[in-house]
């Protein structure tokens, strides 16, 4: 019933700064904890980023930690993740996901249960 849907990507010089929005319907986010994660071809999916449910703390991993930051807008139904200082190994389709319980970490695509249809982002000078 759950319905993702992530915007935003496209293509940025090294340095520069992109924000991607996983907006949802059918239900709302602010009972989900969601993650981000980002897939380049060939390599396993990984995860970057998740904010909870309850509290809306956050985890960053530690390649995008101090880069990167998440964050919720309940009125809005959105969440976000706000990218700075890219790199080119940032390059990779960036997915948004909704999960029932605060995830462990390393972040797992298993504790994920809804899944946006994912949105591009290079990188490149």
């Amino acid at each position: 019933q759950l319905q993702l849907v992530e915007s935003g990507g496209g293509l940025v010089q090294p340095g520069g700064s992109l924000t991607l929005s996983c907006t949802a319907s059918g239900s709302t986010l602010e009972v989900y904890a969601i993650g981000w994660f980002r897939q380049a071809p060939g390599k396993e999916r990984e995860g970057v980023s998740c904010i909870n449910s309850s509290d809306d703390s956050t985890y960053l991993v530690d390649s995008v930690r101090g880069r990167f930051t998440t964050s919720r807008d309940n009125a809005r139904n959105t969440v976000y993740l706000k990218m700075n200082s890219l790199k080119p190994e940032d390059t990779a389709v960036y997915y948004c996901a909704a999960g029932d319980f605060t995830p462990q970490t390393p972040l797992s695509p298993l504790d994920f249960h809804s899944w946006g249809q994912g949105t591009q982002v290079i990188v490149s000078s």
